[in-house]
């Protein structure tokens, strides 16, 4: 009886070690996206500032069409 406890926790122990081993390998690859979303938005919000000091220039963007 206590050698059929011991390979039940000897089982268990083993799927738990794969069950980590796949886990750490799905949060290296949501970190991998992480980083790669956070180097788009980055580069999104320099755009995004450039554009605004370049349409700074005295024309507004939002002006009324003129048949108005």
């Amino acid at each position: 009886m206590n050698d059929d406890r011991i390979i039940e926790l000897e089982i268990k122990i083993a799927y738990q070690e794969d069950l980590l081993q796949e886990l750490n390998k799905i949060v290296g690859q949501q970190q991998q996206q992480i980083d790669r979303l956070e180097a788009t938005c980055k580069l999104l919000n320099e755009r995004i500032k450039s554009l605004s000091t370049e349409g700074g220039s005295g024309e507004n963007i939002e002006e009324v069409p003129p048949h108005y």
